[in-house]
């Protein structure tokens, strides 16, 4: 893989690649888009702080613009609180802006109370840290534009994952360049009408045989109702050869273990195109070239 090129208009980051199984391999789901001076993260999955700390140090947890979620299981909101109160911790001196579905307001607000003690303490008592860089500025949307600002447009459009009501998929458009991500959903034609034009598409995966293999429920019942929720290779490979990206990746990958070899092959029976599965901390640079490559960690020193 090459390095991402230093004149790309948008970058993606693959902070974490997996799913509610614990991983050292693919932290929880958790993508970081650099469009310009603005950092939006979409979904704070487990360890969503520590690669932020481990690509930037400080300065990339508590520089976060904008946080997104795609929709509120646990998985892709675990690493919130880590992420709020570190960055916070880290400098930031700001309210952080949140949006999401249905729900998100009340999350936010919840964890503020929940985590009272620490917050009075840090801000009031001890450290005096400033009381607007612990403020959320949360609010639920709808589909729509949910951020618009130097040029940055985020569009949330609705996905189908299943029983999972309401969840979102976000158009990222800059600087006359689209990145579309998927969150969690089975084949679905709102994503493939919002995703057409995209140079990227970002989009989840499941693999039928290793989830009934290797998952950790053992009710045939239950792992079918989680397959059912997610996009086989085969639908992916149909929803990349409708949209035609530049680039098509597969991430939040079903069940973590999960390989190349076991995704790729299927894919290919219905997309001959680009294709990447992603790895946590791989790193997209689209410009007039698009670039795959593997961000650098700055040592913790």
């Amino acid at each position: 893989m090459t390095p991402p090129a230093a004149l790309a208009v948008l970058t993606i980051t693959l902070l974490g690649t997996g799913t509610p199984r614990p991983s050292m391999e693919r932290f929880g789901p958790s993508i970081l888009v650099e469009a310009g001076a603005q950092s939006v993260l979409i979904d704070a999955g487990r360890g969503a702080a520590q690669r932020l700390f481990q690509i930037g140090r400080g300065r990339s947890v508590s520089g976060i613009d904008l946080v997104l979620f795609t929709h509120l299981h646990s998985d892709h909101v675990v690493g919130m609180p880590d992420l709020w109160l570190t960055g916070w911790i880290m400098g930031r001196a700001r309210p952080l802006p949140v949006r999401g579905p249905a729900g998100t307001a009340a999350m936010m607000a919840n964890l503020a109370k929940a985590f009272d003690f620490d917050i009075h303490t840090r801000r009031d008592v001890d450290e005096k840290f400033p009381a607007a860089g612990i403020e959320a500025e949360a609010k639920d949307a709808g589909p729509g534009v949910v951020w618009e600002k130097d040029g940055l447009k985020i569009i949330a459009f609705e996905v189908d994952h299943g029983l999972v009501k309401p969840a979102f998929g976000y158009r990222v458009e800059y600087g006359g360049h689209v990145a579309v991500f998927s969150g969690d959903t089975r084949f679905s034609e709102e994503l493939i009408a919002n995703a057409k034009g995209a140079d990227v598409l970002v989009h989840e995966v499941v693999s039928p045989d290793v989830e009934r293999r290797l998952a950790i429920v053992k009710d045939p019942e239950r792992i079918q109702r989680i397959i059912d929720h997610h996009t086989t290779p085969e639908d992916a490979g149909r929803v990349f050869t409708r949209v035609k990206p530049r680039l098509a990746v597969y991430s939040h990958i079903v069940p973590s273990p999960a390989t190349a070899a076991d995704l790729i092959g299927p894919t290919r029976k219905t997309y001959s195109g680009p294709l990447e599965v992603g790895e946590d901390l791989m790193t997209i640079g689209i410009g007039e070239k698009i670039t795959v490559g593997k961000r650098a960690v700055i040592p913790d020193r």
